[in-house]
Protein backbone atom coordinates (compact mmCIF):
# COMPACT_ATOMS: atom_id res chain seq x y z
CA UNK A 1 0.00 0.00 0.00
CA UNK A 2 1.22 3.63 -0.41
CA UNK A 3 0.40 5.47 2.46
CA UNK A 4 0.91 9.62 2.75
CA UNK A 5 2.44 11.20 5.63
CA UNK A 6 1.69 14.73 6.64
CA UNK A 7 3.68 14.95 9.88
CA UNK A 8 6.51 17.14 10.16
CA UNK A 9 9.44 15.88 8.43
CA UNK A 10 12.02 14.27 11.30
CA UNK A 11 8.48 12.91 13.12
CA UNK A 12 7.76 11.15 9.29
CA UNK A 13 10.76 9.85 8.71
CA UNK A 14 10.76 7.53 11.60
CA UNK A 15 7.13 6.65 10.69
CA UNK A 16 8.35 5.68 7.57
CA UNK A 17 11.08 2.81 8.60
CA UNK A 18 8.02 1.34 10.51
CA UNK A 19 5.85 1.47 7.69
CA UNK A 20 8.17 0.13 5.11
CA UNK A 21 9.30 -2.70 7.97
CA UNK A 22 5.26 -3.48 7.48
CA UNK A 23 5.73 -3.34 3.20
CA UNK A 24 4.50 -0.56 2.64
CA UNK A 25 5.69 2.93 0.14
CA UNK A 26 5.61 5.66 2.05
CA UNK A 27 5.18 9.66 0.37
CA UNK A 28 5.92 12.16 2.77
CA UNK A 29 3.93 15.53 2.38
CA UNK A 30 4.59 17.52 5.79
CA UNK A 31 1.75 19.94 6.61
CA UNK A 32 3.57 21.62 9.12
CA UNK A 33 7.17 21.94 10.85
CA UNK A 34 8.63 22.37 14.48
CA UNK A 35 10.37 25.52 15.61
CA UNK A 36 11.50 26.90 19.54
CA UNK A 37 9.26 29.67 20.19
CA UNK A 38 11.81 31.35 22.25
CA UNK A 39 9.41 32.19 24.67
CA UNK A 40 10.67 32.59 28.40
CA UNK A 41 9.81 30.19 31.43
CA UNK A 42 7.42 31.16 33.58
CA UNK A 43 8.72 32.77 36.64
CA UNK A 44 6.29 31.80 39.41
CA UNK A 45 7.62 28.69 40.88
CA UNK A 46 6.06 24.80 40.77
CA UNK A 47 6.91 21.39 41.76
CA UNK A 48 7.20 19.43 38.77
CA UNK A 49 7.22 19.46 34.84
CA UNK A 50 4.71 17.65 32.57
CA UNK A 51 6.13 17.50 29.00
CA UNK A 52 3.54 16.34 26.44
CA UNK A 53 5.54 16.33 23.59
CA UNK A 54 9.38 15.10 22.44
CA UNK A 55 9.56 18.18 20.85
CA UNK A 56 9.43 20.13 23.65
CA UNK A 57 12.26 18.75 25.19
CA UNK A 58 14.56 20.74 22.95
CA UNK A 59 13.31 24.32 24.44
CA UNK A 60 13.76 22.71 28.13
CA UNK A 61 17.75 22.77 27.40
CA UNK A 62 18.66 25.70 29.23
CA UNK A 63 16.10 24.52 32.21
CA UNK A 64 18.36 24.68 35.77
CA UNK A 65 17.24 21.58 37.38
CA UNK A 66 17.61 18.79 36.03
CA UNK A 67 16.30 16.63 39.03
CA UNK A 68 13.07 18.21 39.46
CA UNK A 69 10.13 15.74 38.47
CA UNK A 70 9.03 15.02 35.23
CA UNK A 71 5.70 13.66 33.79
CA UNK A 72 6.02 12.06 30.44
CA UNK A 73 3.31 11.69 27.80
CA UNK A 74 4.83 8.41 27.18
CA UNK A 75 8.39 6.69 26.23
CA UNK A 76 9.39 8.58 23.30
CA UNK A 77 9.19 11.88 25.15
CA UNK A 78 11.01 10.32 28.26
CA UNK A 79 13.70 9.11 26.25
CA UNK A 80 14.18 12.49 24.87
CA UNK A 81 14.15 13.66 28.46
CA UNK A 82 16.31 11.46 30.00
CA UNK A 83 19.02 12.60 27.18
CA UNK A 84 18.60 15.99 28.21
CA UNK A 85 20.16 15.16 31.41
CA UNK A 86 16.28 14.95 33.69
CA UNK A 87 17.11 12.47 36.29
CA UNK A 88 13.33 11.95 37.88
CA UNK A 89 11.13 11.32 35.06
CA UNK A 90 7.43 9.76 35.45
CA UNK A 91 6.25 7.61 32.13
CA UNK A 92 2.43 8.05 31.16
CA UNK A 93 1.06 5.78 27.96
CA UNK A 94 1.17 7.85 25.59
CA UNK A 95 -1.83 9.88 25.94
CA UNK A 96 -2.92 12.83 28.14
CA UNK A 97 -5.69 10.90 29.69
CA UNK A 98 -2.93 8.57 31.48
CA UNK A 99 -0.78 11.35 32.08
CA UNK A 100 -3.28 12.97 34.16
CA UNK A 101 -4.16 9.93 35.93
CA UNK A 102 -0.46 9.31 36.45
CA UNK A 103 0.31 12.54 38.26
CA UNK A 104 -3.22 12.37 40.33
CA UNK A 105 -2.16 9.06 41.35
CA UNK A 106 1.54 10.38 42.24
CA UNK A 107 0.68 14.18 43.85
CA UNK A 108 -1.56 15.48 46.00
CA UNK A 109 -3.01 18.97 45.54
CA UNK A 110 -2.15 22.10 46.10
CA UNK A 111 0.87 21.44 43.36
CA UNK A 112 2.36 24.13 40.93
CA UNK A 113 2.47 22.43 37.62
CA UNK A 114 4.43 23.92 34.87
CA UNK A 115 2.74 22.57 31.50
CA UNK A 116 6.12 22.53 28.97
CA UNK A 117 4.29 22.26 25.41
CA UNK A 118 3.11 23.59 21.55
CA UNK A 119 1.79 26.72 20.67
CA UNK A 120 -1.34 25.61 19.82
CA UNK A 121 -2.31 22.10 22.60
CA UNK A 122 -5.67 20.78 23.74
CA UNK A 123 -7.39 22.02 26.84
CA UNK A 124 -6.29 18.00 28.61
CA UNK A 125 -4.58 17.22 30.80
CA UNK A 126 -4.39 20.84 32.33
CA UNK A 127 -8.34 21.10 32.41
CA UNK A 128 -8.75 17.96 34.53
CA UNK A 129 -5.81 18.52 36.69
CA UNK A 130 -7.05 22.00 37.45
CA UNK A 131 -10.89 19.88 38.27
CA UNK A 132 -8.14 17.88 40.74
CA UNK A 133 -7.19 21.05 42.77
CA UNK A 134 -3.79 21.54 40.91
CA UNK A 135 -2.47 25.14 39.90
CA UNK A 136 -1.33 24.97 36.38
CA UNK A 137 0.96 26.74 34.67
CA UNK A 138 1.53 26.74 31.10
CA UNK A 139 5.20 27.59 29.01
CA UNK A 140 4.84 27.26 25.37
CA UNK A 141 8.09 26.46 24.23
CA UNK A 142 7.32 25.37 20.87
CA UNK A 143 5.12 25.61 17.56
CA UNK A 144 4.23 23.91 14.61
CA UNK A 145 4.19 26.00 11.74
CA UNK A 146 1.93 25.48 8.80
CA UNK A 147 4.23 24.78 5.51
CA UNK A 148 2.62 26.48 2.23
CA UNK A 149 2.39 23.78 -0.38
CA UNK A 150 3.32 19.92 -0.51
CA UNK A 151 6.11 18.69 -2.63
CA UNK A 152 5.70 17.97 -6.19
CA UNK A 153 5.93 14.21 -5.63
CA UNK A 154 3.20 13.66 -3.47
CA UNK A 155 0.79 16.48 -5.34
CA UNK A 156 1.17 13.57 -8.74
CA UNK A 157 0.83 10.75 -6.57
CA UNK A 158 -2.28 12.10 -5.29
CA UNK A 159 -3.42 13.88 -9.07
CA UNK A 160 -2.65 10.32 -10.22
CA UNK A 161 -5.00 8.22 -7.65
CA UNK A 162 -1.50 6.16 -6.28
CA UNK A 163 -2.39 7.12 -2.48
CA UNK A 164 -4.37 4.32 -0.73
CA UNK A 165 -3.79 6.11 2.55
CA UNK A 166 -3.25 8.98 4.83
CA UNK A 167 -2.01 9.14 8.30
CA UNK A 168 -3.52 11.62 10.69
CA UNK A 169 -1.87 12.59 13.97
CA UNK A 170 -3.43 15.92 14.84
CA UNK A 171 -6.63 18.01 14.55
CA UNK A 172 -4.66 21.11 13.52
CA UNK A 173 -2.29 18.79 10.68
CA UNK A 174 -5.90 17.15 9.34
CA UNK A 175 -7.09 20.53 8.90
CA UNK A 176 -4.03 21.69 7.27
CA UNK A 177 -4.05 18.37 5.11
CA UNK A 178 -7.69 19.09 3.95
CA UNK A 179 -6.90 23.24 3.42
CA UNK A 180 -3.82 22.63 1.73
CA UNK A 181 -5.75 19.69 -0.73
CA UNK A 182 -8.27 21.72 -1.56
CA UNK A 183 -5.65 24.66 -2.10
CA UNK A 184 -4.33 22.42 -4.35
CA UNK A 185 -7.39 21.19 -6.18
CA UNK A 186 -6.89 17.60 -4.77
CA UNK A 187 -10.66 17.67 -2.71
CA UNK A 188 -11.90 14.82 -4.99
CA UNK A 189 -8.51 12.90 -4.80
CA UNK A 190 -8.05 12.70 -0.88
CA UNK A 191 -11.91 11.69 -0.42
CA UNK A 192 -10.61 8.63 -2.92
CA UNK A 193 -8.14 7.78 -0.05
CA UNK A 194 -8.98 5.89 3.41
CA UNK A 195 -7.87 8.44 6.24
CA UNK A 196 -6.54 6.32 9.23
CA UNK A 197 -6.50 9.01 12.54
CA UNK A 198 -4.99 8.91 15.94
CA UNK A 199 -8.56 9.60 17.24
CA UNK A 200 -12.01 11.01 16.86
CA UNK A 201 -11.32 14.25 17.76
CA UNK A 202 -7.97 13.95 14.74
CA UNK A 203 -11.03 12.88 12.35
CA UNK A 204 -13.40 15.60 12.65
CA UNK A 205 -11.84 18.03 9.45
CA UNK A 206 -11.92 14.97 7.49
CA UNK A 207 -15.21 13.48 8.90
CA UNK A 208 -16.50 17.14 7.79
CA UNK A 209 -15.74 17.11 3.92
CA UNK A 210 -17.26 13.25 3.82
CA UNK A 211 -14.01 11.45 3.72
CA UNK A 212 -13.36 7.96 4.88
CA UNK A 213 -12.20 7.77 7.86
CA UNK A 214 -11.03 4.98 10.46
CA UNK A 215 -9.79 5.78 14.00
CA UNK A 216 -7.13 3.87 16.05
CA UNK A 217 -8.45 1.98 19.29
CA UNK A 218 -6.56 4.14 21.52
CA UNK A 219 -4.19 7.25 20.93
CA UNK A 220 -1.02 5.62 19.55
CA UNK A 221 0.92 5.14 17.06
CA UNK A 222 1.09 1.46 18.04
CA UNK A 223 -2.82 1.44 17.23
CA UNK A 224 -2.77 3.35 13.88
CA UNK A 225 0.02 1.11 12.89
CA UNK A 226 -2.88 -1.52 13.74
CA UNK A 227 -5.53 -0.06 11.02
CA UNK A 228 -2.35 -0.02 8.57
CA UNK A 229 -1.71 -3.56 8.91
CA UNK A 230 -5.96 -4.34 8.67
CA UNK A 231 -7.21 -1.55 7.07
CA UNK A 232 -10.98 -2.73 6.10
Amino acid sequence: MRILLTRAHEDAERTEKKLAALGHEVVIAPVLRVVLTGDPAPADPHDALIVTSAHAVEGLAAYPDKAVPVFSVGERTTDALLEAGFTAVATAEGDAVSLSRLIRETLQPPRTLLHVTARHHKEEPAASLSAAGFTMLSWEVYEAEALAAWPEAALEALRTGKIEAVLHYSRRSADLFVRQAEKAGLRSAILGCLHLCLSEDVSAPLKAIGAATRMASWPHEDALLELVRSPS
